[in-house]
């Protein structure tokens, strides 16, 4: 499945004015990297994935719509997967800005890589 194009543009717009910004092709999915950290994508596997402070990923992951990603059949503490209803497109503008904003926050504690 390919990244959905709309959501990676609703995405762009959002991080435009960031310092640092790179857009990379990884998973299949298009990923949006500050300082060389993946803050936020538009998922191959559909949805928006989002890289928050681990500490925080049983609060967020409550929230409706939001999991732990699981990758090779583990489930990663620091990355979600955000999906709307029925589908991520149909995320409210605030809560796509908000989630952008969780990544990006979070990245930008990180040394640049």
């Amino acid at each position: 499945m390919a990244y959905d194009e709309a959501l990676a543009a609703r995405i762009r717009a959002l991080v435009a004015d960031e310092p640092g910004l790179t857009e990379k092709r990884m998973f299949g999915g298009l990923a949006f990297l500050l300082g060389g950290h993946m803050a936020v994508a538009a998922s191959g596997r559909g949805g928006l994935m989002v890289r928050v402070d681990p500490a925080r990923s049983a609060e967020l992951v409550a929230a409706d719509g939001v999991e732990r990603m699981v990758m090779q059949g583990r489930e990663m503490d620091g990355w979600l997967r955000v999906s709307g209803h029925p589908d991520v497109d149909d995320l409210p503008d605030a809560d796509l800005a908000r989630w952008v904003a969780e990544g990006v926050g979070f990245v930008r504690t990180l040394p640049p890589k």
